[in-house]
């Protein structure tokens, strides 16, 4: 029997106008890849045993998720949704989903606004590095108009992140912006091999406007400069060694700092990230 997340987009709902925005973003990635949207908001019956009575919190909740549904509607009033509470910690509660997820989406917690933070225990942080399919991290603002902007360094987690990225750009009339970094003091190497990996996802995505370029300096500080005029950033959860509960430190960067909404890809083979 299929889980109620089976394919769907999977949203954590907090009590934020942050997590109304992630909705938003959700919503439209759930339009954009003609899924189906699952709110879930999770409640911790424990704690809210030990208050007088738990019929006010509940109906708190209740209304969050009733408000986010409306949210939803708004923007894309064709999308299904479905709306759960589930018992437990969150972080744990998205992990669950996750497994029959297509995506896993949840809020920043407003670390992107603060440069100095560097919270691993985080929420988004915990479901981004631990989940087993890709985890979008929203931000409070609106992402400008600009491109997908996937970053590619050669490994096959980077190459499903392209793929991915091609599939998301394509279902969203975007153009694909592909970046290389190349490190200080390591070689240069030939750009032969992102071309090639551009030029294959291209192929089965003749609609999509992509260019690529190598830029030389620290990864993760220029692909966080390109976002800011990027609609949405993917990267690979880690790149030559994709261990699984692991973020390396250019997916890391772009989850704390970058401007636009970060997918975080993982669970995906090079070849089915397309499509």
């Amino acid at each position: 029997m299929a889980t109620p997340t089976e394919d769907a987009v999977v949203v954590g709902v907090g009590g934020s106008e942050e997590d109304l925005q992630v909705v938003r973003t959700a919503t439209r990635e759930a339009a954009a890849h003609g899924r189906p949207l699952h709110l879930l908001h999770a409640f911790n019956w424990a704690a809210f045993l030990e208050e007088p009575s738990v019929s006010g919190p509940r109906a708190a909740a209740e209304d969050l998720l009733e408000r986010a549904e409306r949210v939803a509607a708004e923007v894309d009033p064709t999308v299904p949704v479905r709306a759960d509470l589930v018992e437990g910690a969150p972080v744990e509660a998205l992990l669950r989903a996750a497994d029959s997820a297509y995506l896993v989406a949840v809020g920043d917690g407003g670390i992107a606004t603060c440069p100095t933070c560097v919270p691993s225990d985080a929420p988004a942080v915990q479901v981004a590095a631990r989940a087993g399919c890709p985890v979008l991290v929203g931000r409070a603002e609106p992402a400008p108009q600009g491109p997908v902007l996937v970053g590619v360094d050669g490994s096959e987690a980077a190459d499903a992140a392209l793929g991915y990225a091609f599939d998301c750009a394509d279902h969203r009339g975007a153009r694909l912006l592909a970046i290389r970094v190349v490190e200080p003091g390591r070689p240069d190497g030939t750009d032969d091999l992102l071309a090639g990996a551009v030029a294959r996802y291209a192929a089965q995505h003749p609609t999509v406007a992509a260019e690529c370029h190598t830029l030389h300096g620290d990864p993760g500080d220029l692909l966080v400069e390109q976002s800011r005029s990027a609609q949405l950033a993917i990267i690979a959860a880690r790149g030559e060694d994709p261990l699984r509960g692991m973020l390396g430190p250019v997916s890391q960067t772009l989850l704390y700092h970058s401007p636009a909404p970060v997918i975080v890809v993982r669970g995906l083979a090079p070849e089915g990230a397309a499509g």
